[in-house]
């Protein structure tokens, strides 16, 4: 995922916004569900995302080649998702059931 000054400034301004979205729902409601939101935000994210990503319908396209099918769309969008939890500061917790406790 290398990208270029311009391309960073918008992932960050779209990564930003949808944080705020959020706590902004989540904040309107102190009754809501913030599992239910988190999903939510997901679930958007995942159909713009794969929006974002549909073949052109030329088969010769280069550009196209690696995300041609559903399979290799997921495949792309797993390994993404893989590398962005991964790298999160939320992604180990103190209360994660896998932590030593001494």
């Amino acid at each position: 995922m290398d990208r270029i000054p311009d391309e960073v400034s918008v992932y960050n301004e779209a990564a930003e916004e949808a944080v705020e979205l959020g706590n902004r729902i989540a904040a309107d409601d102190t009754e809501v569900d913030v599992w239910e939101v988190a999903d939510g935000l997901l679930a958007g994210a995942i159909q713009y995302w794969l929006y974002s990503r549909q073949p052109c319908g030329n088969p010769l396209c280069d550009d196209c080649a690696d995300l041609s099918t559903a399979e290799e769309r997921l495949a792309e969008l797993l390994s993404i998702t893989r590398e962005l939890a991964t790298a999160s500061d939320y992604f180990h917790t103190p209360a994660d059931s896998n932590v030593g406790r001494a």
